[in-house]
């Protein structure tokens, strides 16, 4: 199999390795406390992006598209940019019962959007290569809330430091930061949202 993969495969292939070794140093951050591991995490995910980026850009310059690199780039994202996003807040201390709840509808946002996409990539893209537009933002827009995360780690606030502190909601705990998560997935689900393809 990885005899038929093309070049711009191996790039998404090092999108997915840079989302599960984000979830790792989550792991290490969690069992050693040492800030670094958890600022690791948030440094990878701007990676996964640059190499998100440039399998497309490869792809489309080489003229090597196939259903099995969309499929490929999809399931990378799901883990660069939905799973690992949903450890690093986790890992960060949005460990509450609530937040548990959000992490989870933001990371099947994720997936859902991705899975709506591969199905009407063709449809949106006009019988073209590239699609137009799409409809809700983009799952790599997470990267802004690693970068939230990032900055809290860095200032030394995490755990219930995170900015806007903790609150009780009923019986279980929330971290308010962890609504821009929420906010996040909703938008990407949104079918009314277009957002030009550049």
């Amino acid at each position: 199999m990885i005899r038929g993969f093309h070049l711009a495969d191996f790039l998404t292939l090092g999108n997915a390795a840079c989302g599960v070794l984000a979830i790792f140093a989550v792991m290490a951050y969690l069992e050693l406390r040492d800030v670094r591991r958890l600022l690791a995490a948030t440094a990878l995910i701007p990676v996964a992006l640059a190499l998100d980026v440039l399998d497309g850009r490869v792809a489309r310059s080489r003229h090597m598209h196939s259903a099995l690199g969309r499929e490929l780039d999809s399931l990378a994202d799901v883990i660069s940019f939905g799973v690992a996003p949903a450890a690093i807040a986790y890992g960060a201390g949005m460990t509450g019962v609530w937040d548990i709840v959000i992490l989870i509808y933001f990371t099947a946002c994720g997936v859902s959007r991705l899975a709506r996409y591969n199905v009407t990539a063709e449809e949106l893209s006009g019988g073209g290569e590239k699609v137009e537009y799409f409809e809700g933002t983009p799952i790599p827009t997470s990267l802004v809330l690693v970068a939230i995360v990032a900055a809290a780690a860095w200032l030394g606030r995490v755990g219930d430091a995170l900015p806007l502190g903790v609150v009780h909601v009923g019986p279980w705990r929330l971290h308010p930061l962890s609504l821009l998560w929420a906010l996040s997935g909703s938008l990407m689900i949104s079918k009314t949202l277009r957002i030009p393809k550049l």
